[in-house]
C-alpha cells in the first residue's frame, strides 16, 4: 500500500513539472515594446547588392544558372563601388519618409557585406576594401533611421553548408552542418555586437538543410544577444509560401509576404516588395509607378502592415537617379498624409482594391484609392459616433448618416490623383477591440 501511495505521488510530481517546466523547444515571447515601435514605424527601405551588380542579374539565385560558378564567385575580385556613400543612401530613404533600412548582409551566395573575421569572402578581399555595413550603421545612427540586417541561413557557397544549388559541381559528403551553424553564430554575434543592429532579417530557410529544431535554437540565440532585437519568421519554419504569415508554435515576431500585400491581420507583417521588378540592380528594370507605390503602402498600412520596399543599388555604390526621384515623390505625398500612416493600426474597415483605412486614437483616416463616380458612403462603426468628416489637411464634408451608413458628400474630383485621405473624427478614441468591417456591406 505504501509503494503504491509513493508510486502516485512520484507520477503527480513528474506530470506537475512535465507541464509547468517549459517545454526545450518552447518559443520566447516577442519583446512587445520592439515590436509597436516596429509597427509605428511602417515603412522602410530594403537594399539587396554586393558583387552580383557586375552582371546585373539577380543576386544568389542567378549563382551557376545566368552566371557560372566559377564566374560568379570570382565577382568580388572585381567589386570596386567607388561611389558609395552611405550618406546619400540614408538621405534617400529618409526623404521618402522611410523610418528604417534593412541591408543584405549575406544572401545566399555567401558574400559578406562587412569584414568579417570567420571569412575572407567578404568586402574587405575587394578592391574597395571599406567596410561598407559600418559607414552604413553608423549614419542611420546619425540620421535618426532604425538600422537593420538581413542575414540567409542558407549558403551554397560556404563548403559545410550540406546543399548544393544552380550545377554546383562540389561534393556534399563532407560537409559539416554542425561546423556551417557554428559559423553562422559567429557571424550574427558580429552584426549583433559590433554593428548593433536592431533588426535580424533571416531567409532561406526552407531547404532541408535547415529544421524547425534549428530554428528555435536560433532565435533565442539570436535574443540572448540581444533581447530588444526583433527577428522575421524566416528564422523557422512557419511561413506558407510567399503569403509568409506565422504559424503558432513556429518562432519568429513578424509575417513576411514577399512580392505581395499581406492579408488584413491582427498578426504583425510586413511585406518585402521591390521598386523594379528585380531585388538587386538590373540595367532599365521596370520601375513602378508612383501611384503603385502609394496604393502598396496605403494597403500595407491598412493590412495592419508594414511595407519594406527594396531598391538594388548599381555596380559603382550609387542608386539610381530615377529609383531616388521616385521615391523622393513617395516622401512628398507623406508630408502631406503621413498621420495617416506613421503610427497607425489597420481598420476599421477590411481593405479593397478601391479603399484601405488605419485608425490612432478617435481619427480614421480613409485612403480613397480609386474615386468613387457616385455618392461614398462607409458602414458605420458601431457604438461610435461621427463629430466631424474632411479631407486630411483640407476642407470639411458635409455627410449625414443613413440606414447604417455615413454618407459623404464628396468635391467632383479628387484633391489627390494617386490617392485622396479622409479624415473621419469619432466620439471616443477607438479601441482595437472592434469588429473588422467589410466595406460595401
Amino acid at each position: 500500500m505504501k509503494q503504491s501511495i509513493l508510486l502516485i505521488l512520484f507520477i503527480l510530481t513528474f506530470n506537475f513539472f512535465g507541464f509547468t517546466q517549459e517545454p526545450q523547444n518552447a518559443v520566447p515571447e516577442t519583446n512587445q515594446k520592439s515590436l509597436k515601435h516596429w509597427q509605428d514605424l511602417r515603412f522602410g527601405m530594403f537594399i539587396h547588392w554586393g558583387p552580383v551588380s557586375l552582371r546585373g542579374t539577380e543576386i544568389g539565385w542567378s549563382r551557376g544558372v545566368q552566371v557560372p560558378v566559377e564566374d560568379y564567385d570570382a565577382l568580388y575580385k572585381e567589386f570596386n563601388p567607388v561611389l558609395f556613400n552611405a550618406h546619400n543612401w540614408v538621405k534617400t530613404a529618409k526623404d521618402a519618409g522611410m523610418k528604417y533600412i534593412v541591408m543584405v548582409t549575406k544572401h545566399h551566395d555567401g558574400f559578406c557585406l562587412w569584414p568579417s573575421e570567420y571569412t575572407d569572402y567578404d568586402i574587405a578581399s575587394t578592391p574597395y576594401g571599406k567596410d561598407v555595413l559600418r559607414q552604413l550603421a553608423d549614419e542611420c545612427q546619425k540620421q535618426g533611421i532604425v538600422f537593420g540586417t538581413y542575414y540567409s541561413v542558407l549558403d551554397w557557397h560556404h563548403p559545410d553548408y550540406t546543399t548544393r544549388h544552380g550545377n554546383d559541381p562540389r561534393p556534399v559528403d563532407k560537409s559539416d552542418m554542425n561546423k556551417y551553424i557554428e559559423y553562422m553564430y559567429n557571424q550574427l554575434a558580429e552584426l549583433v555586437n559590433n554593428y548593433h543592429t536592431k533588426i535580424l532579417w533571416f531567409d532561406g530557410e526552407w531547404e532541408k538543410s535547415w529544421t524547425h529544431d534549428e530554428g528555435i535554437k536560433l532565435y533565442k540565440y539570436c535574443r540572448s544577444l540581444d533581447d530588444e532585437l526583433l527577428i522575421n519568421n524566416r528564422v523557422d519554419k512557419g511561413r506558407k509560401g510567399m503569403q509568409g504569415m506565422s504559424k503558432s508554435g513556429f518562432a519568429g515576431d513578424f509575417g513576411t509576404p514577399e512580392q505581395e500585400i499581406g492579408n488584413f491581420s491582427s498578426l504583425p507583417w510586413e511585406s518585402c516588395i521591390t521598386i523594379c521588378k528585380q531585388w538587386a540592380w538590373k540595367p532599365n528594370d521596370e520601375m513602378k509607378s508612383l501611384n503603385q507605390l502609394i496604393h502598396t503602402l496605403a494597403l500595407s498600412a491598412g493590412g495592419n502592415g508594414n511595407l519594406l520596399l527594396n531598391v538594388g543599388p548599381m555596380l559603382d555604390g550609387r542608386i539610381e537617379q530615377r529609383q531616388i526621384s521616385r521615391l523622393k515623390e513617395v516622401g512628398d505625398w507623406l508630408k502631406i498624409y503621413g498621420e495617416s500612416i506613421y503610427n497607425t493600426k489597420g481598420g476599421p474597415y477590411i481593405p479593397t482594391e478601391k479603399l484601405a483605412s488605419t485608425y490612432h486614437g478617435n481619427k480614421v483616416y480613409i485612403h480613397l484609392l480609386e474615386w468613387p463616380e457616385e455618392k461614398f458612403s462607409v458602414p458605420e462603426i458601431t457604438a461610435y459616433k461621427v463629430k466631424n468628416i474632411r479631407i486630411l489637411n483640407g476642407e470639411v464634408l458635409k455627410f449625414k448618416k443613413e440606414k447604417k451608413q455615413i454618407i459623404i458628400e464628396l468635391p467632383e474630383n479628387p484633391p489627390d490623383p494617386d490617392d485622396t485621405v479622409i479624415e473621419i473624427t469619432l466620439n471616443k478614441e477607438l479601441l482595437s477591440t472592434f469588429e473588422p468591417i467589410q466595406f460595401g456591406k
